[in-house]
């Protein structure tokens, strides 16, 4: 009598510093019997600490993470742990964000507004080899990272470089400079230069009116600032 041996469970680790959205992933993902989640982390050094340790086959990142920005855990897992597979789930604007994860290393971005079916529908998506995006960044997203272009529809927050971008993004947070040298691991003064360059990008003339242009942008993409 020949005796299958069981197939092979795929790992996944969850990355994402909200719990209530870690235990919905989670519990729709142990509802599928060839996958396993083999640990959760609410910021970077949590999880890199983890994909050392397990090895995952995928891992769920979000972009905004515990003192700290998904993107740069993107990048560290894919020069790292390039054998590792990732998936950005974010609430972010795909516009805005989905170029930046591919070229961080990411397989895949996904709105977590497509709700479960749809976040399963990018892992298994992922997990074949192919990558995922929604049915209108598709092919317009694939065309345009040859060309080092933004995607149509993008808005001039795309202008922005990615320390850029997370620095605008934690001003309209309200953080401080002080704050934000120490979430960004950067000094005051490279704060400050990094402003002087979102100023310009942006057409705006002072602090204040970054923090004004980042506040409306994160309430505009549903980001509690």
């Amino acid at each position: 009598m020949i005796v299958e041996s069981p197939s092979r469970t795929t790992r996944l680790l969850i990355v994402d510093d909200h719990p209530l959205v870690r235990s919905g992933i989670i519990s729709i993902i142990q509802m599928e019997k060839d996958l396993d989640v083999c640990g959760e982390a609410e910021d970077q050094t949590t999880a890199l600490a983890l994909v050392a340790q397990h090895k995952p086959d995928l891992v769920l990142v979000d972009l905004s993470l515990k003192n700290s920005n998904g993107l740069n855990l993107l990048k560290d897992i894919s020069q790292n742990h390039p054998e590792v597979l990732t998936l950005a789930v974010s609430m972010h604007d795909e516009y805005t964000y989905a170029v930046r994860c591919l070229k961080a290393g990411a397989k895949g971005y996904i709105m977590k507004q497509e709700g479960t079916e749809k976040i399963l529908e990018a892992i298994r998506c992922v997990l074949s080899g192919q990558t995922y995006l929604s049915p209108t960044m598709t092919q317009a997203t694939v065309e345009q990272l040859g060309a080092g272009k933004a995607p149509s529809g993008s808005n001039p927050v795309d202008a922005l470089s990615n320390r850029e971008l997370e620095l605008f993004q934690l001003t309209g947070q309200g953080k401080e400079i002080s704050e934000i040298a120490q979430i960004m691991n950067i000094s005051p003064r490279t704060v400050e230069v990094h402003r002087s360059h979102i100023k310009k990008k942006l057409g705006l003339r002072t602090s204040t009116d970054i923090f004004q242009m980042a506040y409306d942008w994160l309430r505009q993409n549903g980001i509690q600032p």
